[in-house]
């Protein structure tokens, strides 16, 4: 048996989920046993073909790809074709991947690793839950199985990136939100208003992707798309909020502060669809299930990428 710790990374590729997973192929600790694939960022059928193409371009023929939920739970949501491009890689017209993903459906997928690492298998979600929830529904004990759940999600003090109030992801699904955040009784939790804290200039962003690496020159041209929108709407720093989730998963060692405190999201309709409720002076009663991290050591964060993007 490998020491090396298996990672299973849910996700909707996605210009933010590529770089992330770039990371993680990168990491000398983790051994990747999967991408579970979502809607979200755009399509099912684009996500998994990004997928595929991203697997390929980093020569990780090895990491299988499962195809899951192609919508939400109960609602239809907008995709974020709107920053990633109508194909969710920036619209640049890549060939695609030779191979294609596994029969297994993504949910599947999931509960059998759970069983082959059980006790030691991480997960990342990068992208809206639906995948882990539907899983959860077939089988309740996953959270068991799981050493460490890591969620890119939520907004912890209601500044929302897609609704007045909402993230992206739990806003996309919120109902598989609610599912997963009442299974696992605790999860870490890297939201939208910590990746904002963690940013980085354009220009530094643009330097290290002038690295003569079939990585960088591939995430340069699918990234340039978003490049150009975040200068215009977000002003001189680049965030990459899977990055940055990703970064907590691989290294915690980088983790400098977190706080412990129940997590729930709303449900129903209206602008407060995919609220991340954080009960922050404990009132509900209920378990601390979110350790939400507040701050990362910005200069490891930055090394983990210029590395994921010089490998190969």
């Amino acid at each position: 048996m490998t020491n090396k710790i298996p990672l299973l990374i849910d996700t909707d590729p996605g210009v933010d989920d590529a770089l992330a997973i770039l990371m993680a192929f990168n990491s000398p600790d983790h051994d990747v046993v999967g991408l579970t694939i979502a809607a979200g960022n755009v399509g099912l059928d684009y996500t998994v073909r990004n997928a595929l193409k991203l697997c390929e371009v980093a020569e990780r023929a090895d990491v299988p790809v499962f195809a899951g939920a192609p919508q939400p739970l109960l609602h239809r949501s907008e995709d974020a074709a709107f920053v990633h491009g109508r194909d969710g890689f920036g619209d640049i017209g890549y060939a695609p991947a030779a191979r294609q993903p596994e029969a297994e459906h993504a949910a599947l997928a999931i509960l059998r690793l759970s069983h082959e690492h059980a006790g030691r298998l991480m997960i990342v979600a990068l992208g809206p839950l639906t995948n882990i929830a539907l899983a959860l529904k077939l089988d309740p004990t996953l959270p068991q199985r799981v050493t460490r759940l890591v969620v890119m999600g939520g907004a912890v003090t209601g500044h929302g990136n897609i609704t007045p109030s909402a993230e992206f992801n739990t806003g996309f699904d919120p109902e598989a939100a609610h599912i997963v955040f009442e299974a696992f009784p605790q999860f870490d939790l890297c939201d939208w208003e910590a990746n904002l804290r963690h940013g980085f200039p354009h220009e530094a962003m643009d330097q290290w992707l002038q690295v003569d690496s079939p990585r960088a020159r591939f995430y340069d041209a699918i990234s340039a798309h978003t490049r150009r929108w975040s200068r215009e709407k977000r002003g001189s720093y680049w965030h990459s909020a899977d990055g940055y989730a990703m970064a907590c998963a691989l290294a915690p060692e980088g983790i400098e502060a977190t706080e412990a405190r129940p997590l729930a999201v709303q449900l129903g309709q209206g602008l407060a669809r995919g609220l991340s409720i954080v009960d922050w002076n404990r009132m509900s009663g209920r378990p601390d299930n979110a350790r939400i991290v507040q701050t990362y050591d910005g200069e490891r964060y930055q090394a983990m990428i210029r590395a994921a993007l010089a490998a190969g």
